[in-house]
């Protein structure tokens, strides 16, 4: 009996569409990615030694909005939350002047309600340089 010799195929992947679709995946991401730059900025800021002026006029009114959704107009606190309090408020910092610039300062835990309250006030009496700002909690910054 002839036993004829098993001729073993090589076994081959094409590799050809797998270079295809790695090159066209790395096409999709090159003109998809954003690229931004950014720059840090290191200042040293001057110091002054003098106390501010009590009978100046504010160049800007910030209202600083805290995690209770308690109300401060430049640094002083209104006795309560309310829309009316914070709108008399409002009035009297501005003396009138709506052209002032006005910064909303929340806290990162106030509710979003405190927040549109604010603007809501801003703009019924007609403020229209506002700007809104946030602080971040330092408690977190300080633990990671």
């Amino acid at each position: 009996m002839q036993f004829k010799p098993n001729r073993k195929q090589e076994d081959s992947i094409n590799l050809t569409p797998l270079i295809d679709v790695v090159f066209l995946l790395l096409i999709f991401f090159m003109v998809t990615t954003t690229f931004t730059e950014q720059t840090h900025l290191t200042l040293d800021l001057p110091e002054a030694e003098g106390e501010p002026n009590p009978n100046r006029k504010p160049d800007q009114i910030e209202i600083v909005i805290s995690s209770n959704g308690s109300y401060a107009i430049n640094g002083r606190s209104l006795i309560n939350s309310q829309p009316k309090t914070l709108m008399k408020g409002l009035n009297e910092m501005a003396g009138g002047n709506t052209e002032l610039p006005l910064i909303i300062s929340a806290d990162a835990d106030a509710s979003h309600q405190s927040v549109v309250t604010a603007m809501d006030i801003a703009g019924q009496l007609g403020f229209a340089h506002l700007s809104i700002t946030t602080r971040r909690n330092t408690d977190e910054e300080a633990g990671q």
